[in-house]
């Protein structure tokens, strides 16, 4: 152990569309929104995670609140750099009379650009970041639910985010044939305001249609245990009064198919890419489902049935590729496929 290495600090950062993760001494210490609420005339942040989610669509003319990442990557610089500089300023670290020299493994989409990929090292060593490793989320799907990445055999990880569906077939520490598409929790979001609109007349914001997909979304129009009716609130479009409408779950299905059917698309285009001899290993290992889209009811009886495979949703979905991340932070050493 170096005489400084007391000034140092590992953290590991899940910067997601929808949610950021930092995992610090094997503990998630920060689990935030991934949002921004800043003051338009002076450009000052006034609020970062939950706070700024709370003013989300409830803000004066002065303030603005904006996601800074988009599609899994980073849309707006500066407010991603200040975002993350707010979350690191959340860990309480040990050492509080020097600013301690931060080693970092960041978590990237896999269909990422080498100048994403660049924004979002700069974004890091920004934020005060001596030292930065990139991982994939597949990759870091995969650490997260315990696969043994480094083994000669195959699986096939669908990492289903806020801006982005990660499908990676892994073998012997790499990524043998991967598909990103940009259809994900956000989309789903999305589909549910138009339905909303298009099918009741009425305006919802992003928090409540958030909220019928977690109350009645659903990826079948037959479940076993279906969800009770969930009351939905906005704006009538024709009179501009608040409103209330009833939606079931086979309402939501319908809105949500075809985002789902690109979804199988992809994962049906990464089988079919797949060599044969990982083929075998799939078939009998079966297909894991990760992230805040793989909780949405009846997606892994869909995609079983289209496949004809099992799948498996993993434990604690939301957080499998922040543990991961987290893994690959202890040994940056053995998994030499991250990236810096």
């Amino acid at each position: 152990m170096g005489f400084f290495d007391f000034m140092q600090e590992a953290i590991a950062i899940d910067l997601g569309t929808a949610n950021t993760l930092i995992i610090h001494n094997d503990k998630v210490v920060v689990d935030e929104p991934s949002i921004v609420a800043k003051n338009i005339r002076t450009g000052e942040v006034v609020a970062i995670g939950k706070r700024a989610q709370q003013m989300h669509g409830k803000t004066h003319t002065e303030i603005e609140t904006l996601r800074p990442l988009k599609d899994g990557v980073i849309a707006d610089f500066q407010a991603s750099e200040q975002m993350i500089r707010g979350f690191i300023k959340m860990l309480k670290m040990k050492n509080s009379i020097f600013a301690p020299s931060l080693k970092m493994v960041v978590c990237i989409p896999s269909g990422v650009t080498e100048v994403e990929k660049r924004a979002v090292i700069d974004s890091a060593e920004h934020a005060g970041a001596k030292e930065v490793w990139l991982i994939h989320e597949p990759m870091a799907a995969a650490i997260g639910i315990g696969i043994d990445v480094l083994e000669p055999k195959g699986n096939m990880v669908i990492d289903i985010g806020g801006g982005t569906t990660e499908i990676a077939v892994i073998s012997l520490g790499g990524i043998v044939c991967d598909k990103s598409i940009r259809v994900a929790g956000d989309e789903l979001t999305a589909n549910i305001q138009y339905h909303m609109k298009t099918r009741h007349n009425i305006a919802i914001g992003d928090i409540m249609a958030e909220q019928i997909k977690i109350q009645v979304g659903s990826a079948l129009t037959e479940l076993d245990e279906p969800p009770a009716n969930y009351a939905v609130h906005g704006r009538d479009l024709m009179s501009g009064i608040p409103k209330e409408v009833i939606v079931t779950y086979k309402e939501i299905a319908g809105a949500l198919n075809n985002s789902i059917e690109q979804i199988e698309e992809a994962i049906m285009s990464a089988l079919f890419n797949t060599p044969p001899a990982l083929s075998a290993d799939i078939y009998n290992e079966g297909l894991y489902l990760t992230g805040g889209g793989s909780m949405l009811r009846g997606l892994d009886k869909r995609i079983s049935t289209k496949t004809k495979l099992p799948v498996y949703v993993a434990e604690d979905p939301l957080r499998a590729v922040a543990r991961g991340t987290g893994i690959a932070l202890k040994n940056t050493d053995t998994y030499t496929f991250l990236m810096r």
